[in-house]
């Protein structure tokens, strides 16, 4: 018995994951006590089989889990009284160390959602990145975003791309401001922030019933995500009157969409060539989510920077959104527009871009990225959206062939 104990001694000492431990006295048990099968349930986890034989774990009369097995004779369960209260002290501290782990998890959350309304203001591109986060934090349920639409009052879905839970479907739509639903696996919070309603956060669990402590959680990152979406709408409201982007100091979308009117009218009246350029950097949310979004805004900076060099003192370029730029080159044919595009994109693929500063944890000192491009000139008949709408088309087009690439667009 003795000899058992010390064992068991020694793989309590050497696990340190729940993992780990249910692996380790799963052998050990086999070997010593002929047990085939076994599994270790911590805070009742649901497990994928549940064996006959259950041995329940207590602390101070609080359960902390249990020890199932195939099969228990007098030997073991005189074993496991003697050594209960070891395995109970090993089970404390994972938990322990899990729930520490998820409290550094969810502060280094909350501070990534923060960190985003300082360089960035469009909901479409907030949204997706924030919906990301709680879902890598959040592992066992479905999250959902819904916003809402201030000329009709609704609540629209805008993460992730759908939802067939029709139950989350009818409570977000007929929530209640200030108004939480708390229905077993699901958990729905308005997002409020200064008295105002901006849309609401749904959580599906995917196992058990969320926890409190879980619930805990999505209340203040509800919080911390209406503060992050009303900022976003007071700058995009503020932006409506600016004429430049802060990152980049490139027109931002309102101004670049006034200049595509006056640039396509004087076009059409001077009978003269105008070319649209669309461009996207590709796998641009990779780099947010291996080296930061500060790594993410050096990048643009720095796209901005080798297309500023490469245009004309007439020629205009903007940030459209997100990682997408817009360049627009009058009295530009086709072929020469292609040229810029061409050269535009070799500039790129070769610029080596020093991260070191803005990510300093990271091993990977330096990163290299690349452009793609699709052109449109404008036609006699085109209205003033087509073409940027004709030149995105060559763009998508380019993305989905391969990326780093230029792609005309003839019509």
């Amino acid at each position: 018995m003795l000899d058992k104990i010390g064992k068991l001694s020694n793989i309590l000492y050497e696990s340190y994951s729940e993992e780990l431990l249910s692996s380790s006295l799963g052998t050990f048990f086999k070997d010593n006590f002929g047990v085939s099968d076994f599994i270790l349930d911590i805070e009742d986890a649901v497990k994928a089989v549940n064996l006959p034989n259950r041995y329940p774990i207590f602390n101070n009369d609080k359960y902390l889990g249990s020890l199932e097995f195939s099969s228990m004779d007098d030997n073991l369960s005189q074993f496991l009284k003697i050594c209960e209260k070891f395995i109970s002290i090993k089970i404390q501290n994972i938990l322990l160390i899990k729930k520490m782990q998820k409290d550094v998890n969810y502060h280094d959350t909350m501070k990534n959602i923060a960190k985003i309304i300082e360089t960035q203001y469009e909901l479409k591109y907030i949204i997706p990145i924030i919906g990301e986060m709680l879902d890598k934090f959040f592992e066992d349920y479905l999250i959902y975003i819904f916003l809402k639409d201030d000329s009709t009052g609704i609540s629209v879905l805008s993460y992730p791309n759908d939802c067939k839970d029709e139950n989350i479907l009818n409570i977000t739509q007929n929530l209640q401001e200030k108004e939480l639903i708390s229905e077993g696996k699901t958990y729905v919070l308005p997002l409020i922030c200064e008295g105002k309603y901006v849309g609401s956060l749904a959580a599906k669990s995917t196992e058990d019933v969320i926890i409190a402590k879980d619930r805990e959680y999505l209340e203040q990152l509800s919080n911390q995500i209406a503060i992050t979406i009303n900022r976003a709408n007071v700058y995009a409201e503020i932006l409506k009157h600016a004429t430049l982007d802060a990152l980049t100091g490139f027109y931002n979308r309102h101004q670049l969409e006034s200049r595509i009117k006056q640039e396509v009218s004087n076009a059409k009246r001077q009978h003269a060539p105008l070319c649209g350029i669309m461009t996207d950097i590709d796998y641009f949310k990779n780099v947010n989510d291996t080296f930061g979004h500060a790594t993410g805004d050096l990048v643009l900076k720095t796209i901005a920077k080798v297309i500023r060099g490469q245009l004309r003192e007439y020629d205009i370029a903007g940030r459209y959104g997100g990682e997408e730029f817009s360049i627009l080159l009058p009295f530009t044919k086709i072929n020469e527009a292609q040229m810029v595009a061409e050269r535009l994109r070799k500039m790129v693929e070769d610029k080596v871009i020093d991260i070191s500063k803005v990510a300093p944890d990271s091993e990977q000192k330096e990163i290299k990225i690349t452009l793609s491009l699709g052109i449109y000139e404008i036609k006699e008949n085109d209205s003033e959206d087509d073409l940027i709408k004709k030149a995105d088309k060559a763009l998508y087009q380019a993305k989905n062939t391969g990326r780093n690439k230029v792609v005309v667009n003839y019509d």
